[in-house]
This record gives C-alpha cells, sequence and structure tokens, in this order.
C-alpha cells in the first residue's frame, strides 16, 4: 500500500527581532507631516489590520507546539517586519528572518523549505513612498538566511515548486527599485523564469503540483508563458501568502478584471494593476494561506495541514487551523 504524506503551510509570519521591535510600534507612519493621517492610520490598524505588528513572535512559537511532526514544512515567505522597507539588507530585519527561519529548520530540517515574500526583498512602504526592492536584500537572504529564488520538492506524484513572486512580477514592481539596479533585476528574472519553464517542461503526465507562490500578483506573468500555461491542468493547488485574510482574499477576487486605475498614486496603482490581472488566478486554483496572525478585525490566523496520496489517486485535503492571538 502506498504512503501518503502530511506537509504543513504558513506565512507571513512577520517575526521582528529585538532590533526590530526597538523601533516602535508606528515606525510605518510617525514621520508623516499629517496629524490626521497619522490618526486615521493608527485607527486602521488598531481596529482592522494589525494593532500590533512587531509583537507577534509569540504566534511561531504557538505553531511550532501544535502542529506536530508532518512529513514536510512549508514557509511561504515573510518573515520579518520589514521595518526599514529595503529588506533583509537592513540588518534588523534579516536578524529577525534569521530567527523566524532558525526556529522553523532547528523543528523541521531537512524536510522544510521556504519561499521568497516582498519583504524579503523589500517594498515601498503604503504609507511615505519609503524603501524599495534591492539587490543587497535578494543577495543577502540566498547567502546569508539560505533562501531557493526556486525550489522543487517530490513527495510520491506530487511535486512541490516555489517560485519569487517579486522577481516573476518585476514589470510591476520596476518602481520599486533602484534605476542602476534595474537592469540586474532584469537579468534575475530572465533566470528565474528560465528555471520555472524548465521544471514545468519536465512534468510527468501522472504528476500533480502544489505550487507556491507568495504574492498572487505574479500569476498573470507566468500565465503568459506558453509552457506554464500548457501544465496548469496539472497544477492542483497554488499556495499564496501576501493578503493575510480570506476577506482581503474574497475582495480582491471580487474585483479580479477590474480597469486599471491610472491617475492614482504608485503603491495604489501598483495594488490596481495586480486586481484588474486577477482574472489570471482561476487556472491557478488559488487558496490563500493567511498570515499567523490574520487580520485584527477577524482574528483569522493559522495554518493548513496538507493530506497527500503518494499515488496522487485523490486530491490533496487542505485542513486549516486557527492560531489563538
Amino acid at each position: 500500500m502506498a504512503r501518503g504524506y502530511q506537509i504543513a503551510i504558513l506565512s507571513d509570519v512577520h517575526y521582528a527581532s529585538a532590533a526590530e521591535q526597538a523601533r516602535g510600534n508606528d515606525y510605518e507612519y510617525r514621520e508623516l507631516g499629517n496629524p490626521l493621517l497619522r490618526l486615521g492610520i493608527r485607527n486602521y490598524r488598531r481596529f482592522v489590520w494589525m494593532d500590533h505588528p512587531l509583537k507577534q513572535n509569540h504566534l511561531l512559537d504557538n505553531f511550532l507546539s501544535r502542529v506536530g511532526a508532518p512529513d514536510y514544512v512549508i514557509a511561504n515567505g515573510d518573515y520579518s517586519c520589514n521595518s526599514a522597507f529595503v529588506g533583509v539588507s537592513d540588518d534588523a530585519a534579516c536578524q529577525s528572518a534569521r530567527e523566524c527561519l532558525g526556529k522553523l529548520r532547528g523543528r523541521f530540517a531537512p524536510n522544510f523549505q521556504a519561499a521568497f515574500g516582498d519583504h524579503e526583498l523589500g517594498k515601498i512602504s503604503f504609507f511615505g513612498m519609503r524603501g524599495g526592492m534591492r539587490l543587497a536584500s535578494f543577495q543577502r537572504a540566498q547567502l546569508d538566511l539560505g533562501l531557493q529564488p526556486f525550489w522543487r520538492v517530490e513527495l510520491g506524484r506530487y511535486v512541490l515548486m516555489g517560485v519569487t513572486s517579486s522577481l516573476v512580477a518585476l514589470p510591476v514592481f520596476e518602481a520599486d527599485t533602484l534605476a542602476a539596479e534595474l537592469p540586474e533585476w532584469h537579468r534575475l528574472r530572465e533566470q528565474h523564469l528560465a528555471d520555472i519553464r524548465r521544471a514545468f517542461a519536465k512534468l510527468q503526465p501522472d504528476q500533480r503540483v502544489l505550487f507556491f507562490c507568495h504574492d498572487p500578483t505574479a500569476l498573470p506573468f507566468l500565465w503568459q508563458d506558453e509552457t506554464v500555461r500548457g501544465k496548469l491542468p496539472q497544477i492542483e493547488q497554488t499556495i499564496i501568502g501576501h493578503l493575510h485574510s480570506n476577506l482581503v482574499f474574497w475582495k480582491s477576487r471580487l474585483l479580479a478584471g477590474m480597469p486599471r486605475i491610472a491617475f492614482l498614486g504608485h503603491t495604489a496603482k501598483r495594488m490596481s494593476t495586480a486586481l484588474s490581472n486577477g482574472r489570471y488566478w482561476k487556472p491557478f486554483s488559488v487558496r490563500l494561506c493567511p498570515a499567523l496572525a490574520g487580520i485584527e478585525l477577524l482574528k483569522d490566523g493559522g495554518y493548513y495541514t496538507v493530506e497527500l496520496d503518494a499515488e496522487a489517486r485523490q486530491p490533496a485535503r487542505f485542513q486549516f487551523h486557527r492560531l489563538p492571538r
């Protein structure tokens, strides 16, 4: 009798080292000059998004104490709070990611794999327009943190693949980069797409795919690739992170296909572009793994366990486990 596998999936841990915690809970908006805007953002964080973004470390410990002994564990990006907005080239954010990944690897290695999130590379802050993607963060994430831009794991007839969503979706994020670094980002993107294309081309007809892509903004660009598009029927589920809550995920799906709003500022325009391409999510069979903390409004964070039939005779069975806060 063929064996089965159990895998566990977590995403958006947003661990904060002591150095990130020292920056204070208002790091994102305290430099804004408009006091009413600061108050509005504070209340949005307090009642809707996340009241204490730098004080969520206990949730990783809760996960470790509850998850048991799965055969494989996948972390789907965003291991730090990215409080300097430049990714892990910032020492404090790198220390956060190092501590987070260290706990996960210490418990589950070698049966553990971690995908890149946007917090590893850097992103322009939603308020204040600071930071952005940095090549130094991409390099440090690989050399110091051991993250792989593309990875592949076989469990029976299931193939687990992880990609770097910010690289795939680079055309959307170009304004987040430094002009001098953009040519190298494009070179890295082409190399990354070639790795992805090669892996999909090698799929055998009886293999099924669980695909890990932190930010769904990347999916329309993958759909455009003929090799990937030809193998979409073999993708049983695409597991995303980034959106934190199924409330955000469902709203994103409802807004899929909305026209691009070109007159908005850079960050809002980037979000509008991602949503306008949301109609391409459906062929990927997208499922959100929420942040461990979820959002303040619903307190809906947690993680998944997945039961896999090694022979892929039946679909993978996903079970969501809510984490108490």
